[in-house]
């Protein structure tokens, strides 16, 4: 008996929810409805202004433009389930253009406007796109790839059709042509991500899994806020936290979008200050600005109406938060944890009035409502106990439906029970706060040892004289892997590379030592903030066989 008890306990699954209550989720509405839904109670309320060029977009635009745009993409043979690629920087039509293609029944797919015309014709192939959407200074890029292309632009480009004109056309025309029901199962957006192996893939999501993911992560938000709340759009709108955690977010909240569509220190803390923007999610590159930048001290800080930050997309360095709060006192940090595949998974929200609730620094927060987490051994498949690292994994009505046209990646990441495999290490503690370790393929192994790259990132940027860091595994025949650190040296610092490998040495642990250190210009990122890890890797392997050629040659 007692065998089979302990066998039974073994087996016994770890698996947490949020210590919030459920949230419902209507089951019978597109994501557009619900986003709008009630925006005619706001109809000459600025939904989205361009911080740069002062242009607005009120609710009644968005409502309007939004119903013209999708009866003009019908009337063009757009059906249920025609993937549009957008090229467009960040602009305050975005929402628009993404909402009318899902009203549409089309699939909403959001390319980066600085990407090389072979890589936007990559996604257009992977996604069998049938129509693209950018404006005129993009159009040289997507000209040759033999599908209709929509200009956003004032201008007209012959070749190409004209979004005023399209809107125009489409008032004027009757309803016959719009008669196809759109259902909450159908796909709706297609971003593509790098997923949690590497190359890049389409992320299928339905109406359901993002009206799912907003009931979860806007669950208290308090009847008083609704449109009160104004909102930094600088996090690009072709991400999917630009556009569901930022536009549809805020509209749903009657709130309004301060739209940028590159950042520039400037420029930024201007529209913060006279916009009186409340709340700003931006990446941890630019916290970084905002606390080592001398061009802050230009302006008046204490005229900010500044709430909070949200950090996402790539961990924060505990200093770095600290420095922040020192400089920013009553301005709010918190962070979230998501990824494509999901959308938002956890979130450091707390009630202010309930100081139990709020969530421990430089954790990501709390499990979203509605959600199901474990944390398993990646070995044994195993899920643990609370205060055990292991791979994160989530189960929700967020969860996509899987890669496009990739079975084989789908089955990899989403297993037979439904659960999501994201890839990254965490764990949960007694209060659960949900703390993240690391990537799992981002994890050094040095003999055996782990080493996670974003807790010696956070030591090195303690430094004085260090501005950005980026720590990567580079080859090594005795240790398997020794970490390495590319670092950007403030302008004067005299410290040699050797100063900054005993920095790291007096600081953590023997097997955590940093072994090489290049000094860099610049650490390259993705749009989101994410460190391009490879692309440092490999920059730093070429220097090492560049100075080790050079070296054999002195010999000889």
């Amino acid at each position: 008996m007692g065998t089979y008890l302990h066998n039974l306990a073994q087996d016994e699954e770890h698996i947490f929810q949020s210590r919030f209550p459920a949230v419902p989720v209507p089951d019978d509405i597109t994501l557009p409805e619900f986003v709008l839904q009630n925006a005619e109670l706001y109809a000459t309320k600025v939904a989205f202004v361009e911080a740069v060029t002062g242009k607005e977009v009120t609710y009644n635009d968005v409502v309007r433009d939004t119903r013209r745009f999708s009866k003009a993409l019908r009337s063009l043979g757009v059906r249920r389930g025609h993937v549009i690629i957008v090229v467009l920087p960040n602009v305050a039509e975005y929402a628009i253009v993404a909402l009318g293609i899902m009203t549409a029944g089309g699939v909403f797919s959001g390319a980066n406007p600085a990407a090389h015309a072979s890589e936007i014709k990559k996604q257009v192939d992977a996604a069998e796109a049938k129509l693209i959407v950018t404006n005129g200074s993009n159009y040289e890029k997507v000209k040759g790839l033999g599908l209709p292309v929509i200009i956003l632009d004032e201008e007209y480009i012959e070749g190409s059709m004209n979004w005023n004109k399209l809107l125009e056309a489409a008032d004027k025309a009757g309803t016959s042509f719009f008669n196809e029901d759109v259902h909450q199962t159908d796909l709706c957006a297609l971003p593509f991500s790098s997923g949690t192996t590497g190359l890049s893939k389409g992320v299928m999501l339905t109406h359901r899994n993002l009206v799912a993911n907003l009931c979860s992560t806007l669950f208290s938000v308090k009847p008083e806020m609704v449109g009160q709340v104004t909102t930094v759009g600088l996090i690009p709108f072709f991400h999917i936290y630009g556009i569901t955690g930022i536009c549809c977010a805020t509209l749903r909240n009657k709130g309004k979008v301060v739209v940028m569509g590159r950042f520039e220190l400037r420029t930024f803390l201007n529209a913060l200050i006279t916009q009186e923007v409340t709340f700003a999610p931006i990446v941890p590159p630019i916290i970084l600005q905002l606390v080592k930048n001398p061009v802050v001290e230009e302006f008046d800080l204490t005229k900010l109406k500044l709430l909070a930050i949200m950090s996402a997309a790539a961990p924060l360095a505990p200093e770095l938060l600290t420095a922040f709060e020192n400089k920013f006192p009553g301005v709010q940090v918190q962070e979230a944890y998501g990824l494509t595949e999901h959308s938002c998974i956890t979130l450091t929200l707390g009630d202010p009035e309930d100081g139990s609730r709020i969530a421990k620094k430089n954790s990501v927060g709390f499990i979203l409502p509605n959600l199901e987490v474990k944390f398993i051994d990646p070995e044994t498949g195993r899920s643990l106990p609370k205060n055990t690292p292991g791979e994160i994994c989530v189960r929700s009505q967020c969860v996509m439906q899987g890669y496009y046209n990739n079975e084989e990646e789908t089955a990899r990441t989403i297993d037979k029970k439904g659960w999501l495999h994201t890839g990254d290490i965490g764990f949960i503690d007694d209060q659960d706060n949900v703390f993240i370790v690391d990537r799992i393929k981002e994890l050094i192994k040095y003999k055996g040892f782990q080493v996670a790259p974003a807790e010696i990132e956070a030591i090195l940027l303690t430094h004085p004289s260090i501005e950005d860091a980026a720590v990567v595994p580079l080859p090594d025949e005795e240790a398997g892997e020794i970490p390495a650190a590319s670092v950007v040296m403030s302008q004067g610092a005299k410290e040699s590379e050797e100063d900054i490998k005993n920095y790291i040495a007096s600081n953590v642990a023997h097997y955590k030592k940093v072994r090489v250190v290049h000094f860099v210009d610049t650490i390259p990122k993705s749009p989101s903030g994410k460190i391009m890890r490879r692309l440092i890797r490999e920059k730093m392997v070429e220097k090492m066989r560049a100075k080790l050629h050079s070296e054999s040659n002195v010999e000889k």
